[in-house]
């Protein structure tokens, strides 16, 4: 089994739609693969946010 790879502005989006959207971390693990490591990467700046 391949690993998944997730571009740096998916896992941007995903953390906003967390962060603004009021779906829970662990909805949005189960819906498309979101990992709650990301919030501590991109929540507060995504911008400098590491990648």
């Amino acid at each position: 089994m391949q690993r998944r790879r997730f571009s740096r502005e998916f896992k941007i989006e995903s953390v906003k739609l967390v962060w603004e959207g009021g779906i829970s971390a662990a909805r949005a693990g189960r819906d498309f693969g979101f990992h709650r490591k990301w919030i501590e990467e991109f929540g507060s700046d995504p911008v400098q946010g590491k990648d």
